[in-house]
């Protein structure tokens, strides 16, 4: 697939849900008759810990935090499968982009939620993301909304492509320093849409990483 590099940093100013943005693991265009990419491949151990900071319980699943600030509203607009594998690798999928979310908010790159729902490609997407928003002086507000979410498993059963929209309509960038916030007009640009491949952990566990991502901005069929 041929890679799509993150717009200029002119650009990230016009939209706060950077995560929207295709980066790193593919152009974008995964045909649904393809076998589904990195299908072969096998999650890795995570390489920190697990936070131990207060939060919830139910911001902890798989032991990591994944608590988010009050103006950071992240929904699932969705229905889990019947199929076990694919219910447990979408709601990781959920987890990915919470795990994106609340490590903008901390500022950093190195949340233990990252690496423990994303590896290999995925890993390196989810970090540029955060980087950009680091570097940009922003953090997140609003609503995001996630929807018309589908999903469809390797033969081989280690890997499921989870495919959804997303709507960044009333979810914005906060200028950290002013508090200024970067409203857009409504527009086409505000819709996306997602392939997270999602890979399994080999434990005994339910656990599933992100291993690669592939946007569709502007897409027409999210509207």
């Amino acid at each position: 697939m041929k890679r799509r590099s993150l717009p200029i940093a002119a650009a990230l100013t016009a939209t706060a849900a950077l995560l929207l943005t295709a980066c790193g693991s593919g152009d974008g265009k995964s045909s649904d008759n393809d076998e589904i990419a990195g299908a072969d491949q096998v999650a890795e151990t995570p390489k920190e810990s697990a936070s131990t900071s207060g939060a919830p319980a139910g911001d902890k699943p798989d032991g990591v935090d994944l608590s988010l600030p009050q103006d950071i509203n992240l929904v699932f607009d969705w229905d889990k499968p019947m199929d076990k594998n694919e219910a447990a690798a979408m709601d990781d999928a959920a987890n990915f982009v919470r795990a994106i979310y609340r490590s903008v908010a901390q500022r950093s790159t190195k949340e233990a939620a990252v690496t423990t729902y994303s590896t290999g490609d995925g890993l390196h997407y989810g970090q540029v993301q955060i980087n950009e928003w680091i570097k940009g002086g922003w953090t997140a507000t609003g609503t995001l909304r996630h929807y018309d979410a589908t999903t469809r498993s390797a033969p081989n059963g280690k890997s499921v492509e989870v495919a959804f929209c997303a709507d960044s309509g009333k979810f914005y960038g906060r200028e950290i320093k002013t508090n200024k916030l970067l409203k857009t007009e409504p527009s086409i640009a505000d819709y996306d849409h997602f392939k997270i491949v999602m890979t399994k952990f080999p434990t005994g566990t339910d656990l599933w990483k992100a291993s690669k991502v592939f946007v569709e901005t502007k897409a027409e069929k999210c509207r």
